[in-house]
């Protein structure tokens, strides 16, 4: 099969053919990829944003979608046939020890989940199963986007009728964190982006206000929230001086929520976290992909989700370093890759 390859840190991936293992090990699942989505994480990996990566070479991605091909003992979750979103956060099911594959004779390393690849080897507890009729090319988003996005909303922020959310960076997830937090009724909500074109979309998706980063941003913020500030802040883009914003800009008793992750440590006056004023990681949202999966497609068959226009852009394997320059850019919404 063909796949692609991180083979050195800040480098072009590697699309190469690559060999399976002959058996599957036990809680194992063999799925033929349809669709892979890419997420910022995959860039935080290329460019080795949380130390030294020890797993060269090794396959990427972490959303996608599929069909099943073969399974190993003891998985019962799952049948071949099945189509499957395929998720980085762990559901119920067998926890499988990761793949190896083999790529120029020697160990190719992979995770628990891998979508950047024709065919992978997935443990049985990052699958969910979805309706046959279901968009597979749609699938890859309940993978990370939409489950991190929704779970900030719900899980992780537990945002309340008419409360303020400002969200920083309006990319994928930002994307979906704003339609979350519609569906909610919180108000208003704001994005920040240095793209007009994201927060136009936003606007879509369920912002209110729409804001290019830039000079006077806090004042303008503020002139929208109040003095007091926002009742919640959310940062999608792992920027340290962002984050920093976000923070000063959260109500005293209210939440920030970092998506993002920085590449370098943060300034913060941290007394307001001794009183009611929260500063949170969130880790996937804190998500449970076999019970919110589900649900997120009955409110898209019920028409009150929508999917329609998050993927923006849509390239082949081969083509996968341009995708990942173009996700750099900040010109994208989700983009993904359309395996043969």
């Amino acid at each position: 099969m063909k796949a692609a390859i991180l083979n050195k840190t800040r480098s072009d991936l590697i699309v190469d053919e690559v060999t399976l293992p002959k058996e599957l090990l036990f809680g194992q699942v063999l799925v033929k990829i349809k669709y892979s989505g890419i997420c910022g994480s995959q860039i935080n990996e290329i460019d080795a944003a949380k130390g030294v990566d020890k797993y060269l070479p090794h396959l990427l991605g972490h959303e996608g979608s599929g069909i099943v091909e073969k399974i190993g003992s003891g998985v019962s979750k799952v049948k071949i046939g099945d189509h499957v979103v395929l998720h980085w956060r762990p559901g119920s099911g067998i926890e499988a020890p990761p793949a190896k594959y083999l790529w120029r004779g020697r160990k190719l390393n992979s995770g628990r989940v891998t979508t950047f690849s024709e065919k992978s080897i997935v443990s049985e507890n990052r699958l969910t199963v979805i309706p046959k009729n279901f968009n597979l090319r749609e699938a890859p988003l309940f993978g990370c986007a939409i489950p991190t996005a929704f779970g900030v909303i719900n899980n992780d922020a537990k945002v309340k009728i008419g409360q303020s959310v400002l969200i920083f960076g309006i990319g994928g997830v930002g994307l979906n964190i704003a339609q979350a937090a519609k569906m909610v009724s919180a108000n208003p909500i704001i994005g920040v982006d240095v793209n007009k074109k994201k927060l136009n979309m936003g606007k879509k998706f369920g912002l209110t206000h729409d804001l290019l980063s830039g000079k006077n941003i806090k004042k303008k913020i503020l002139n929208i929230v109040g003095f007091s500030g926002a009742d919640v802040c959310i940062d999608t883009t792992g920027i340290p001086n962002v984050i920093e914003t976000a923070y000063d800009l959260t109500h005293k008793d209210g939440k920030t929520i970092l998506v993002g992750v920085p590449s370098k440590k943060i300034k913060i006056y941290s007394l307001p976290l001794h009183f009611k004023k929260i500063l949170k990681g969130s880790h996937g949202g804190s998500a449970v992909p076999d019970l919110e999966i589900p649900r997120y497609i009955n409110l898209i068959k019920r028409k009150k989700m929508s999917l329609k226009n998050l993927i923006t852009h849509q390239f082949k394997l081969d083509q996968i370093n341009s995708a990942i320059k173009l996700l750099r850019s900040g010109n994208s919404g989700r983009i993904i890759i359309k395996m043969s």
